[in-house]
């Protein structure tokens, strides 16, 4: 009786575990390299998805407020040095990961059997993300639309606006002096009777800017809290389901599709960068706002500050998108002999430097907001939603044609989310071509544009009134630690159970010889500097976990269980499939380990010309196997 059952599911190491389909991939051309998954046309479509991938959201509306707020200037030297001693070392070693087995996040772990179930949690953790990141992009679709309004309709306080809408403060009562008397007093008395308030005696009533509550009476019709689900809000769906659209017509031929996409996805958002940062830096008090990012406010105190450095390494980890799998995903479509080495330094050069000079677009608006507002830039800076749909959408009312500063710049938002999320949707992708290579042989683009629809279903209860509750929750529990665990695990497996000196054999294998110095700094990095790092981290972030919170509502008790539910069904997988990779081995319990710790029979180069003789059994293995095993697509019959 036959088993069906995922490839490298089965018995660890031995020669059946990964039966891969000779079929050439429909996505293919004739000049690839690889006929059965297919290369990238141009290494500058590689690298402009990288770009994308790594370049998202986060780079404009969460690293300008780290810096202001971790000392400015001063931020940039822990900033550089956790780039150079964790976001470097793991990106290059993912790079060339991918490119030497050309094999997705889940069958690349035929490096080391038992540590598979990592690459299962990578998928997981992406297709979680990929359901509100989508939505996110959604509120910038909406408010790109909304710009094409002769008045913002977030400038005023219209017809939505409740009694405590203001664009400036509204005081309450405070003290003044009455006939020679001081007395306290509501301020309509003051006003009425041509009266002066005494200094530090004003309250303000609780008033709200009007792009505050654009924000959430009108784009996400709020509720007032997780239990309150309320309708789908349906400008927001329509506009998920377009965001949507755009991610399965990019994919829907893989990388041959996405590819020529991205020379304008990825290109054009540094255009539009480029000219709101002119358009700001001639701004009145745009000055103020740059010192406040990075200039004389800069506070090198903040170096002793242990909580600067975990800001440090945690912003570099998460902005380079390492251990999510994509960058695995994106590598594994390179031709054999691509120096993986210098398209990792350009990538992370490239992120690092967009973080900066966005900063300086950003703040330098902000800095006008405030001098118009006559407002301290500590007053009006903000991050995440706060900073991309509040305070800056308030800066732009203030500037002159303010609807074209606000269409370029949510149009930018647009571009950069979806770039990152194209490659988020092809690791997904990849990971089932990888397991299934027969059915996406033939049916890739149904497939494509199923993924895509079910993950759209899945995202509408995150459109809904209580909408953004449900997108701070996964963001809070599967942006998390979650991925931490999954890098700490990739790269001690890597490094001390498969051998570091050895994946630097593989490497050489792909980008030529290189000296021993050379390989000194990455052999310090990959064996003791980055793990020790993450692993700090990862202890941080435990330590520090909280419940979420969506600005002052709390989440009930059943919100944090769901989310304590997503995150343990993305990192259980690791002792799951680990348990059953043992259950399957033979021998001894201590053999089982053994074996399960060593590379399935099959890996190496996926091409045979490659594989020289260091992996020369593979060839001969693959044949054994041919004869003595009937495979039907990576399935064992």
């Amino acid at each position: 009786m036959g088993m069906l059952s995922l490839p490298g599911f089965l018995s660890c190491g031995r020669k059946k575990d990964f039966c891969v389909s000779k079929q050439k991939d429909p996505q293919a051309s004739a000049r690839d390299e690889n006929q059965e998954r297919g290369n990238w046309t141009s290494k500058a479509e590689y690298l402009l998805s990288m770009v994308g991938y790594a370049v998202g959201l986060g780079n404009v509306w969460r690293f300008p407020y780290l810096t202001y707020q971790n000392g400015g200037g001063a931020f940039l030297i822990p900033y550089t040095v956790m780039l150079a001693l964790a976001g470097l070392p793991l990106f290059f070693l993912e790079c060339s990961l991918g490119q030497f087995a050309s094999q997705g996040p889940v069958a690349i772990w035929k490096i080391l059997p038992l540590f598979q179930g990592v690459g299962v949690t990578m998928v997981i953790l992406s297709a979680y993300v990929t359901i509100y990141y989508n939505v996110i992009i959604a509120y910038a679709i909406y408010y790109f639309f909304a710009s094409f309004q002769k008045v913002l309709p977030w400038s005023e306080c219209f017809s939505w606006a409740d009694e405590f809408c203001s664009k400036t403060l509204l005081v309450s009562d405070c003290n003044t002096t009455w006939k020679g008397q001081v007395i306290h007093a509501n301020y309509s008395f003051v006003e009425s009777n041509n009266l002066t308030c005494i200094s530090d005696t004003i309250n303000y009533k609780p008033a709200e800017f009007p792009t505050a509550q654009y924000w959430n009476k009108v784009a996400l019709r709020r509720s007032g809290g997780l239990n309150e689900t309320g309708k789908v809000v349906w400008h927001l769906a329509l506009c998920l389901l377009l965001a949507w659209i755009f991610v399965a017509g990019a994919l829907f031929k893989g990388i041959k599709s996405s590819g020529k996409v991205v020379y304008f996805i990825a290109l054009f958002p540094y255009v539009l960068l480029f000219i709101l940062f002119v358009r700001g830096v001639t701004l009145e008090g745009a000055l103020d706002g740059i010192e406040y990012y990075i200039g004389r406010q800069s506070d090198i105190t903040k170096l002793m500050d242990a909580e600067v450095w975990k800001d440090a390494a945690t912003q570099i980890f998460f902005s380079l998108s390492v251990g999510w799998g994509g960058i695995v995903a994106l590598s594994s479509y390179n031709r054999f002999h691509n120096n993986s080495y210098t398209d990792a330094i350009i990538v992370c050069v490239t992120n690092c430097l967009t973080s900066v000079f966005a900063g300086f677009a950003i703040f330098s608006i902000l800095g006008h907001m405030a001098f118009v507002s006559k407002r301290s830039v500590s007053e009006v800076v903000d991050s995440g939603f706060s900073l991309a749909f509040v305070a800056y959408p308030e800066a732009l009312t203030k500037l002159p044609v303010s609807p074209l500063w606000s269409f370029l710049f949510f149009f930018m938002l647009v571009l950069l989310g979806l770039d990152s999320q194209f490659a988020i949707m092809e690791t997904i992708i990849t990971a089932v071509q990888d397991t299934r290579p027969k059915l996406m042989k033939k049916l890739r683009v149904p497939v494509t544009l199923g993924l895509c629809a079910v993950l759209f279903l899945f995202g509408l209860v995150c459109v809904t009134e209580a909408g953004i509750y449900w997108v701070n929750l996964i963001d809070h529990f599967c942006a998390g630690w979650g991925i931490l665990v999954t890098a700490v695990l990739e790269i001690i497996g890597i490094s001390y159970i498969y051998g570091g000196n050895r994946f630097i054999q593989d490497v050489e294998m792909m980008i030529g010889k290189k000296t021993f110095s050379f390989w000194l700094w990455w052999r310090m990095c990959w064996f003791f500097l980055t793990p020790v790092l993450l692993t700090v981290v990862l202890i941080s972030s435990l330590l520090t976990f909280s419940n979420p919170t969506y600005g002052a509502v709390l989440y009930p008790a059943w919100g944090n269980a769901v989310g304590w539910s997503m995150i343990i069904s993305c990192v259980i997988w690791i002792p799951v499939v680990a348990i059953v990779k043992l259950v399957k081995a033979e021998g001894t319990f201590f053999q089982r380990i053994v074996s399960c710790c060593r590379p399935a029979a099959d890996w190496g180069p996926f091409l045979e010309q490659y594989r020289g003789e260091r992996y020369a059994h593979v060839v001969d293995s693959e044949k054994k196997n041919e004869q003595e095993i009937p495979t039907v697509s990576g399935f064992e019959s």
